[in-house]
């Protein structure tokens, strides 16, 4: 694999373990544009790899330092995400720059096999870390990678998890505001699974942002935030996964 050095200035030590391997989309018109703004030491900002859309893979940040990718975030506790983390920016648009027609931008499966090869020499360096878009950790700040990330064929390469075999019922169980013991037990099971999901029994702002989250990854064609059948079955086959 071929790796071209572009080193940023944006980093310091670590203070936590590599556990983590978090994915984002940079959101900006060109990976140009994105690679100047994570070597701008002004930006304040870095990733450890960007993957361009040609499958090229720059190198910003040595796996051993603390790149500044994941700012406000949480996951298992963990609310130091750049220190437990190796951060890859993926080249795409996203929400931020959709196509012509309002579409989410594709990602090329040139991108996406050098984004499976770079996982894969990274696992093969640190062990099976756990695999997590931005959205994930930073579920009221973030949406990216996006729903139209291919999560599905990651987990298909070996990287990742994907439910199998889902119960297609949308009836929802719980609207926004929803007061209930099964309210509690979703946010249970969110916080078992990783998620900073906090324990009221109510169906809050935070909530609904983290079940957004999941719905994203792993239910992406219906985004409410709601608690349906469906999205229990998510979270039910994710906890038994852990």
């Amino acid at each position: 694999m071929n790796i071209i050095q572009s080193p940023s200035p944006n980093f310091d030590a670590r203070k936590l373990p590599v556990s983590l391997l978090i994915l984002h989309y940079t959101g900006m018109e060109t990976g140009a544009a994105a690679l100047a703004r994570m070597v701008d030491p002004d930006a304040k900002v870095s990733a450890h790899y960007m993957v361009e859309t040609d499958g090229r893979i720059f190198q910003l940040v040595t796996e051993e330092n603390r790149a500044w990718h994941a700012g406000v975030s949480e996951w298992q506790g963990v609310s130091d995400i750049n220190s437990a983390s190796i951060g890859i920016e993926i080249v795409n648009g996203g929400h931020d720059w959709p196509e012509a027609g309002g579409a989410l931008p594709a990602y090329p499966d040139v991108q996406i096999n050098a984004v499976i090869a770079l996982c894969k020499a990274i696992y093969a360096r640190h062990g099976d870390l756990t695999l997590l878009g931005h959205s994930d950790v930073a579920p009221a700040r973030k949406i990216d990678p996006g729903e139209h990330f291919p999560w599905q064929g990651l987990a298909a390469a070996g990287l990742g998890y994907w439910p199998q075999d889902l119960i297609d019922d949308r009836r929802v169980l719980f609207e926004a505001g929803s007061r209930d013991r099964g309210v509690a037990i979703v946010q249970r099971g969110l916080a078992h699974i990783g998620y900073g999901a906090r324990v009221s029994g109510v169906l809050d702002e935070d909530t609904q942002l983290i079940i957004a989250a999941l719905q994203r990854r792993y239910r992406p064609d219906q985004i409410d935030g709601l608690v349906d059948i469906q999205t229990m079955e998510i979270i039910k086959a994710l906890t038994e996964a852990l």
